[in-house]
């Protein structure tokens, strides 16, 4: 299938998760691929992001866990004061991201791919320039080019960073030290994730969130139950309606916070740290986009559902020749596994099998303890679709408190909300707070990616005790509000 007219099939612009899977797609399906990378091979996820957050977290629950005296008492456990070692705990981490480079470089050696180290840019249509670290540059061609470029954390206006003590998600992986009271900016996913392992680890942790409240990115029900364990039940003062106007790094740090409607000054912190988790921002700026004719927005590149580049997000904007996108850089949904999933259709409609993503079906994790999770849409949106479409909306719950494998683990504070389409069955979307939410969210992904109802899905025998049950009651409940249950 290679064009000996280019000096490349394919030409990947960026070595995250996205980038990654478009390569080995590629390669394994016979194009000749190469992947341009200036920094760490495996991008955010594997060297600042979801790889090392995760060997945090697991080393932090294990110190949480184990401090609970209250919780081994139940199980008639009494365990002694728990020690832990910071820097083994950060080698832990750092470790395990050594590992998992390396076997991703090896993978996309033998399947053939070359690594092209340096910075990429375009230069028009179908040719790349990569500069390397030496200032050498040369310009290859393709007969197709993905960007892959990904995102990095967002430093709002006024907050000053010096990576020690006033620091983003990137330099908070490695652990250098565990300040005795850190503020917490933004209480999205990472600020969660965050404070999850700060406060095991004995740490105060105060967090700032500017919207009206607190982990506004998620369900409001399922959000209410969680803040009751995640937040109110440890050692963690948390703020909402107030904004961070500045924040100056130093010995203290001095954080000024003012009322968000207002502007008015309310309170000048002085603490030892600041994690400043506001979001990311794509990668966009260097990449040259002018000279194919792409206009970004707010830095990101729009792509229609086959991750063609768009010239632009104003509607009806034109596909152009020859150019993908990816990953966070696209702003559809910053998770490493949507990028992954992009990369592939990107490759198979390059390699003339028609495909479009269906982002609907990708689910959301948050990995603290007890986790929390999502796929579909949020009730917010279902209600809207409802209205729109004529059909009337249907929800249900299911509590891990009557589930017997939680009850055992002594982890029953849990929910699961449930949104469906009354009059089809048709699963819209779930929300999950509890043990093992992460895991448990995929069986319902599945049944949203193949549009499935409640009434087939709550005929499936689901093992007794698992967690799993928890979603089987709710198929249940949820099919026998359906209009017209087809087959009962």
């Amino acid at each position: 299938m290679s064009d000996s007219s280019f000096d490349f099939d394919v030409i990947v612009i960026g070595a995250g998760y996205g980038g990654f899977d478009a390569a080995k797609h590629g390669a394994d399906h016979g194009l000749k691929v190469a992947i341009v990378e200036s920094r760490d091979m495996g991008g955010t996820c594997v060297n600042r992001g979801c790889v090392p957050s995760k060997a945090l977290l697991a080393a932090s629950g294990r110190v949480r866990e184990l401090a609970d005296a209250e919780h081994l008492k139940g199980f008639g456990i009494h365990a002694a004061p728990v020690r832990f070692e910071r820097q083994k705990i950060a080698d832990h981490a750092r470790q395990l991201v050594d590992t998992i480079r390396a076997n991703l470089t090896k993978t996309l050696d033998r399947a053939g791919v070359t690594i092209l180290r340096g910075l990429g840019r375009l230069e028009g249509s179908q040719r790349v320039a990569v500069r390397e670290s030496s200032g050498v540059e040369r310009v290859w061609s393709a007969r197709e080019v993905i960007i892959a470029t990904g995102s990095d954390p967002f430093v709002p206006p006024g907050i000053t960073t010096d990576g020690r003590t006033v620091f983003t998600s990137d330099e908070a992986i490695n652990l250098e030290w565990l300040p005795r009271w850190i503020t917490i900016i933004g209480s999205g996913y990472i600020g969660l994730e965050f404070a999850d392992v700060y406060t095991a680890l004995g740490c105060e942790v105060t967090m700032i969130e500017a919207l009206d409240r607190v982990m506004p990115t998620f369900d409001p029900d399922i959000a209410k139950l969680a803040a009751r364990q995640l937040i109110d039940g440890r050692d963690i003062d948390a703020r909402a309606g107030v904004l961070a106007k500045t924040i100056t790094p130093g010995c203290p740090v001095r954080i000024e916070l003012v009322d968000m409607a207002t502007k008015e000054l309310v309170e000048t912190l002085e603490v030892d740290a600041v994690l400043v988790a506001t979001g990311r921002v794509p990668v966009s700026q260097p990449l040259n986009l002018a000279s194919v004719g792409v206009d970004t927005q707010r830095g990101f590149i729009a792509v229609d559902d086959t991750m063609r580049v768009l010239a632009s997000h104003a509607e009806g904007a034109q596909p152009v020749p020859h150019l993908w996108a990816v990953g966070d850089v696209t702003g559809k949904m910053m998770l490493a596994h949507t990028a992954a999933a992009q990369g592939t259709v990107a490759i198979d409609n390059i390699l003339g099998h028609a495909r479009a993503i269906d982002y609907r079906s990708i689910p959301a994790a948050t990995f603290t303890h007890p986790e929390i999770s999502s796929v579909g849409l949020s009730e917010a949106d279902a209600k809207a679709l409802a209205s729109r479409e004529g059909f009337e909306l249907g929800t249900v719950r299911s509590y891990f408190k009557a589930n017997s494998k939680a009850l055992a683990e002594l982890e029953s504070d849990g929910a699961l909300k449930l949104l469906f389409n009354k009059s089809t069955g048709e699963v819209l979307g779930a929300h999950i707070y509890g043990l093992h939410a992460a895991d448990l969210i995929q069986e319902i992904a599945n049944a949203v990616a193949r549009r499935q109802g409640v009434v087939e899905l709550a005929t499936e025998v689901h093992t007794h005790p698992t967690l799993s049950e928890v979603v089987e009651v709710a198929y249940k409940q949820a099919a026998t509000a359906v209009a017209t249950p087809v087959g009962i």
